[in-house]
């Protein structure tokens, strides 16, 4: 046959190869190229053998863009793909991190650090399935996750986005890679990339390496650790994921002791690709490579060359891809990038293209759509929302636990700024970037919740913010504050104070004072509990950012089902105790695992 790449039959590697000798520099380096959505278009990606378009976080078709307007816009841009010399299909790349979140009607799941806290890996695994399902079913063939970042600092804004600041629990909830991916069969050679079928996505494990412990936790900032500690901490739940055969490994904007984890080529070449043996392609992170310099674009052509050189395979441009095309041209035909680094890393792409049957099967599958959002999958969010909630605190007398909640109570108080608000509920990384407050989705509120719980039969009295007249003549039985972070996300959510936003404990304690009172935390991270707030409440409910399905919120509240999720962190009493982690500083507010069942 005189192209072995067009055969679905012959050896991937054989594929590979034949595909690589017939294309030219400049179909290459197009393969090296991700870009995003907003710039792209069919005769672009066609004429330049564009290798993978992206969406930045929140950017998409048109706002509550549903799948089948995505799958539309994606298969667009394959097209191109397909018509150029060669047909060689690009993949394209979504922050589906929760589920597939920048669309409208798919299931939000918990954040991570909320699925650290069930220590259920096969829940994990469960709720990739489903994400890689909603993925495909909207035209993506490729999720930004897992971040297996393990967090030291909760002060950083990425917090939430790691499963626990112990490494061991970060390595049982790599589960997600088989989940998004499939399970590589037995005899699966290690190191190379998986992808199951058509219903599975590949996956990328980032952000490598040390994302999780900068100093202050400050977003992109420098790890100040040794050589053991970033092998035996924050390293190892990258062999977990390359076991899985991860497809994509992405690099991290932090820096470890000061130097730029982009441009680092001993951990991204002679660790990652030699030692450990990864055969999959290792991505930046979004315009890293003006991030490379500060300040930041100083020397654009030089963080071309650095990154490429030390192992980059394919970068996120994502927007300036002609002038990342012309520089990265340049720099091969003077000799400073080699041949045989553009070889290698187009080798990788076209590995993972083949390996995910893109060739075969370029176009979105429509029969997906139906199942996106589906009661089903909706279900499995609601089980993760019940397992990842964390009891801190039930009666003020350890004999006397205040919950359950009676279902039967004649009248309750239903208080607080996150009481009522999806896009609270869900955090960062939802519909947009950075997130929004209000009915952002399609889903269930902890008040929505309540309401279906309890029916007609109790007189429901909700109010964001009391007030005294709120109690004028009310006989309440109890009261449900739920209070909490607004979302946010990256260097936006970095926070040295951590105080409870939107005077929640102000909120919590006028209440309390007031009714008996269970006071529900929605944060990406423990928050400062001032002593007197965790005195007056009757009970406390860690629920971190439980995503769309606020009924399992409930399910627990009321003892349809018991309290089972551990803290994933330690939850320090002040900020200058931090970091303060299982292995480190005693005298907590809460210890690491700490979590009562009843």
């Amino acid at each position: 046959m005189d192209c072995i790449y067009k055969d679905p039959n012959a050896a991937i590697e054989e594929r590979v190869k034949d595909l690589l000798s017939k294309m030219t520099v400049e179909e290459k380096i197009g393969q090296m190229t991700q870009i995003e959505r907003a710039v792209a278009n069919p005769s672009a990606i066609r004429d330049r053998c564009i290798g993978s378009v992206l969406s930045g976080g929140g950017s998409r078709p048109f706002e509550n863009a549903e799948s089948a307007d995505w799958a539309n816009m994606i298969d667009g841009f394959q097209k191109g793909a397909v018509e150029s010399r060669l047909g060689i299909p690009i993949f394209y790349g979504t922050d589906a991190i929760h589920g597939n979140n920048n669309v409208w009607g798919a299931t939000i799941f918990p954040h991570n650090i909320g699925l650290g806290a069930t220590r259920d890996a096969d829940l994990v695994r469960r709720i990739g399935v489903v994400t890689a399902l909603e993925t495909r079913a909207c035209g993506s063939q490729y999720a930004f996750a897992p971040c297996v970042a393990v967090a030291k600092d909760p002060r950083w804004g990425r917090f939430y986005e790691s499963y626990s600041e112990d490494t061991e629990v970060v390595r049982k909830m790599t589960s997600l890679v088989s989940g998004l991916q499939g399970q590589p069969p037995e005899g699966h050679p290690y190191g190379y990339p998986y992808v199951a079928g058509r219903n599975s996505v590949m996956a990328s494990a980032k952000h490598f390496v040390g994302d999780g412990a900068t100093e202050n936790g400050t977003n992109e900032g420098n790890t100040i650790a040794s050589h053991d500690d970033i092998f035996n901490i924050h390293l190892a739940p990258y062999i977990d994921c390359i076991a899985q055969g991860v497809c994509t490994v992405m690099a991290s904007y932090s820096s470890w002791n000061g130097d730029k984890m982009h441009s680092h080529r001993y951990l991204l070449t002679e660790v990652l690709k030699e030692k450990l043996g990864f055969k999959g392609l290792l991505i930046t992170d979004w315009e890293a490579l003006e991030r490379l310099t500060d300040p930041h674009d100083a020397d654009y052509r030089q963080s071309v060359k650095s990154t490429i050189n030390a192992g980059i395979d394919m970068v996120m441009v994502p927007f300036r891809y002609e002038l990342f095309l012309e520089q990265l041209l340049s720099l091969v035909e003077s000799g400073e990038i080699p041949m045989t680094r553009i070889d290698d890393a187009v080798e990788r792409i076209l590995r993972v293209k083949f390996v995910a049957g893109l060739f075969e099967h370029p176009f979105t599958d429509r029969s997906l759509i139906d199942l996106v959002g589906c009661k089903a999958h909706r279900e499995l969010a609601r089980e993760a929302v019940r397992k990842s909630l964390v009891l801190l605190k039930n009666g003020k007398d350890p004999k006397k636990p205040f919950l359950p909640l009676d279902k039967t109570a004649k009248k309750i108080l239903v208080a607080g700024t996150h009481a009522d608000d999806l896009g609270y509920q869900c955090g960062g990384w939802t519909a947009t970037w950075t997130g929004l407050s209000g009915r952002i989705t399609v889903g269930t509120t902890i008040m929505d919740a309540i309401r279906e719980m309890l029916g007609d039969k109790t007189e429901i009295v909700f109010e964001p913010n009391p007030t005294a007249e709120t109690f004028a003549s009310q006989d309440f039985s109890f009261a449900i504050v739920a209070i909490g972070e607004g979302p946010y996300c990256e260097t936006g959510g970095d926070d040295p104070e951590l105080k409870i936003p939107f005077n929640g404990t102000e909120i919590a304690t006028f209440v309390a004072d007031r009714v008996p009172t269970v006071m529900i935390l929605i944060s990406g991270r423990p928050m400062v509990i001032e002593p007197p707030l965790l005195e007056k409440v009757d009970a406390f409910v860690a629920a971190w950012l439980p995503g769309t399905e606020g009924a399992g919120i409930t399910d627990v509240l009321f003892g349809d089902y018991p309290f089972q999720g551990k803290l994933p962190v330690t939850w320090f009493k002040t900020v200058d105790q931090i970091p303060m982690h299982v292995h480190g500083n005693s005298n907590p507010l809460f210890p690491f695992g700490f979590g009562l069942t009843s």
